[in-house]
């Protein structure tokens, strides 16, 4: 049984910043913990709605024995990395998942440039002749910082959609802060226009790669330019400036791990000088009407399920057909981590969804 204390509040929130929004690896426990933990639930509120709470968390018997093992992991909060170590780290999780992922999703890769974008284009071994005039664009998780995810994310769905993906190496805050990420992908997706319809399109990412996702369809709108045929929003937020319930609860390793002080917003490089009230830098307050078939991904320990839940309610609002896949007991951006029976479940929903979506548009 794992026992967790935390502090929660509506008035004072803790939330985790995008900097490190991907599935960063365990870090060790720090030595020295407390010997004595709680071992009864409670919740005494203050006057202001400030709650202090303490829950008993049992191990769930919900999900497998390597989810199981996995979100036992002991991890620390440990001290803020340099943008330097960040980065390293980064290249070091990525080399080695991108080589877990080729030996379980055989691919080609071969690096091309779009719109003066330098791209990875992921094809599967066999791709089906009715599936040859279909592409999925993918933008990376990383904090908008660094990249966690390029081939990380594309290679299991072009493996499992039969489907060529393109992944984009879009700039990077702070060097480049908002706008430059989006505009990166309009201009890959602008490119590969000449040679696919765009019902025969789609565009995806995980954590900053699901914020940029949709922040890239409502620029696209506002441009003039059609929208592609699906989009895939796996673990975000359709507004940087708002903070959820999910970031006053987990860290981006779930209930243990670090929680980073801020003002009530998601503080982040890529942020700096956008204006808050941009519909494409906040699309959770753009017109959303008429947008594609879209797919969510969570989990119910994912520090962005909050954001991902509400951007969810405002396409239904739309009118968009919007599916919600909330997985159990799970930290953010887990799909990332090959070993876990649910990671292949989840890349089989999203390649599944991608493939029903771009079928109807043969």
């Amino acid at each position: 049984m794992r026992v967790i204390r935390h502090r929660l509040t509506t008035t004072i929130i803790v939330p985790i910043t995008l900097a490190v929004f991907m599935l960063l690896p365990a870090i060790p426990a720090q030595q020295n913990q407390p010997t004595m933990v709680p071992q009864s639930d409670t919740c005494t509120l203050d006057a202001d709605g400030t709650a202090h709470i303490t829950r008993v968390v049992p191990l769930p018997a919900t999900i497998s024995p390597e989810a199981q093992k996995f979100i036992s992991r002991e991890v620390s909060s440990g001290p803020d990395l340099s943008m330097a170590e960040r980065r390293a780290m980064a290249d070091t999780f990525r080399k080695a998942r991108t080589e877990e992922a080729r030996k379980l999703y055989p691919v080609n890769i071969a690096e091309k440039t779009f719109g003066g974008v330098r791209c990875d284009v992921i094809t599967p071994l066999v791709i089906p002749a009715e599936k040859q005039n279909r592409v999925l664009i993918n933008v990376h998780g990383g904090g908008f910082n660094s990249d966690w995810g390029s081939l990380v994310e594309g290679i299991p769905i072009a493996s499992l959609a039969q489907t060529t993906v393109v992944s984009v190496y879009y700039r990077l805050a702070p060097e480049y802060p908002y706008p430059a990420a989006v505009d990166d992908t309009e201009a890959v997706y602008k490119e590969l226009l000449k040679t696919y319809k765009p019902q025969n399109m789609g565009l995806y990412g995980t954590s900053a790669g699901a914020v940029l996702t949709v922040e890239t369809a409502v620029r696209l709108r506002h441009d003039g330019l059609p929208l592609p045929g699906v989009l895939g929003f796996f673990s975000g937020t359709g507004d940087l400036d708002q903070v959820g319930d999910t970031q006053a609860i987990f860290s981006v390793s779930g209930l243990g791990g670090s929680f980073k002080s801020t003002k009530g917003h998601l503080s982040t490089e890529y942020a700096e000088g956008a204006d808050p009230k941009d519909p494409v830098f906040a699309p959770l307050h753009a017109d959303l009407h008429g947008f594609p078939p879209t797919l969510f991904v969570s989990s119910t320990r994912d520090v962005m399920l909050s954001g991902t839940a509400i951007l969810h309610r405002a396409f239904l609002r739309a009118g968009v057909d919007g599916q919600l896949v909330v997985f159990e007991a799970l930290p953010h951006a887990f799909w990332n981590d090959f070993s876990l029976p649910e990671s292949r479940e989840a890349h089989e929903i999203m390649a599944k969804f991608f493939d029903q979506q771009l079928s109807k548009g043969r």
